[in-house]
């Protein structure tokens, strides 16, 4: 009995000592590709993480398999987000929530846009599958919201993809300025709006033309400077 409660106590020191190596391997690969991008070698991920790269590939066999566990938890809030947004009675909010859930997203993790549209060589039909249908479920949303009168007669289904490469870009830029980011989202969505804006926008980033976060010639980035 007393070996058996022994083999019990050792296989669960070594599960749990498994399932704190898969945890910091994953809040590793989130910073390292935040800093990096996804094609950032596996070993930094494993320095990061404290481990040696043995165990990051007993874990995750591949970088997709990394990075798809890195963002499992954004990729499933994105498809909850268009679901929902199908699925609301007015789609016009529903559209607003789908930005406003995919900008907030790319706030906070800045590796997960590239993450998002990479197509990896083992898995390319399924990615191509997966992001046909959200193509043909964003275009039915469009259309509805047109349809209804709140989004604008013009409004293509790329300048929503547009818009979100630009908001990508603003959040590399000023990581830490969430005001910038709810701004510029805020602006984004009056300009699909067919009618004229109603309601006034969040407080301005204190962002002055001094701070803009240029890299100089010689290498290197500027902090921005806020008023």
């Amino acid at each position: 009995m007393t070996t058996r409660s022994s083999r019990n106590t050792a296989r669960d020191t070594v599960r749990a000592d498994a399932r704190r190596n898969r945890e910091r391997l994953l809040a590793a690969a989130r910073a390292v590709f935040a800093e990096h991008g996804i094609d950032a070698p596996m070993a930094t991920v494993a320095r990061r993480a404290g481990v040696g790269v043995a165990t990051l590939y007993r874990h995750f066999p591949t970088r997709e398999a990394l990075v798809r566990g890195a963002f499992a938890r954004q990729m499933e809030t994105c498809g909850r987000a268009l679901g929902d947004a199908l699925a609301a009675d007015d789609p016009w909010t529903g559209l607003t929530h789908l930005v406003e859930t995919v900008c907030a997203l790319q706030r906070e993790e800045r590796g997960f846009p590239a993450a998002f549209l990479d197509a990896f060589p083992e898995t390319r039909e399924e990615h191509a599958r997966s992001r046909e249908q959200a193509e043909r479920d964003l275009t039915v949303l469009v259309r509805r919201a047109q349809a209804s009168g709140a989004l604008r007669p013009d409004f293509h289904q790329s300048d929503l993809v547009v818009a979100l490469v630009a908001h990508c870009g603003l959040v590399a830029a000023l990581p830490d300025d969430p005001r910038a980011s709810r701004r510029l989202v805020a602006y984004l969505l009056q300009s699909f709006r067919a009618a004229p804006p109603t309601a006034p926008l969040p407080p301005p980033s204190g962002l002055t033309l001094r701070g803009l976060p240029l890299t100089p010639e010689g290498g290197g980035s500027r902090t921005p400077r806020r008023s």
